[in-house]
């Protein structure tokens, strides 16, 4: 098994570009699943320059509503007709705001899914023999502070703070994808009934919000609680609050970016 980061913030790859958003393809012995889309075309083009075939992708998972997740799949259908797209209804359904510099919309532009390529999820399951996606991550843990500039609207135009119901994260042979992981890396872990070797995705520990304090104690927890799991992020993990959980966790916790290809330990 390993895993390819198609889009990211980051990249050490001058031929590869940026943006906001998250997208890996995971190739399993059975399955090739698509991680997330990104937010545009972009893993098209990576795909293309990394040699990546997306028509032979058997599942598309998508971890939460938000644009920088989900904004690649219109893309990516148009290149691939058989993939089954994992998400949840209320990823679909709600209207998602962000207040976080200015209040503007991070809502999908949903395409049309076929009914019987469209799987949704809303209670933990077994998609296909050996992955399994969770649902309804209990909020146990603290949730990161940066959650705090994120709302749904509702039909009267009001906003709610999002309570990330529509967040799953996806397991698979001992590795967990949380996506962005709103719903906390430690609540996500704890929703997981399966042994975690390696943890890919987001922490949401955007700069400036978590002190320094509640960044170190994190990763102090995470390394006791989980010795032997390595912990792989970008995207929404700010480069400080990386630094501070790596002086902690030490090789435990890696980054990813752009192009780069990880086997599975």
């Amino acid at each position: 098994m390993k895993w390819t980061v198609l889009v990211d913030n980051r990249t050490n790859d001058p031929a590869l570009e940026t943006e906001h958003g998250l997208s890996i393809l995971l190739e399993t012995e059975h399955h090739r699943i698509l991680l997330d889309t990104g937010a545009s075309d972009m893993l098209i083009h990576h795909a293309e320059k990394l040699g990546i075939d997306l028509c032979a992708i058997d599942y598309v998972f998508i971890s939460h509503g938000h644009s920088d997740h989900a904004g690649g799949l219109r893309h990516f259908m148009a290149f691939n007709d058989k993939a089954k797209v994992i998400v949840s209804p209320k990823a679909i359904s709600e209207r998602f705001i962000s207040k976080r510099g200015y209040q503007h919309s991070i809502t999908n532009a949903w395409p049309t899914i076929p009914e019987e390529r469209l799987l949704r999820v809303d209670e933990t399951c077994e998609i296909a023999e050996g992955i399994n996606v969770i649902a309804h991550i209990p909020q146990v843990h603290p949730k990161p502070k940066g959650n705090q500039n994120l709302f749904v609207e509702t039909n009267d135009g009001s906003l709610v703070p999002d309570d990330f119901c529509h967040e799953l994260a996806l397991y698979t042979e001992g590795l967990l994808f949380t996506g962005c992981a709103h719903s906390g890396m430690e609540n996500i872990l704890s929703a997981c009934p399966w042994p975690v070797n390696e943890v890919v995705g987001g922490f949401h520990l955007l700069d400036g919000y978590e002190s320094d304090e509640e960044l170190t104690d994190l990763a102090r927890r995470l390394k006791t609680k989980y010795p032997a799991t390595h912990f792989y992020t970008s995207h929404c993990t700010g480069d400080h609050a990386f630094e501070v959980m790596k002086r902690q966790m030490d090789d435990c916790l890696q980054a990813f970016c752009c192009g780069r290809e990880f086997p599975h330990t």
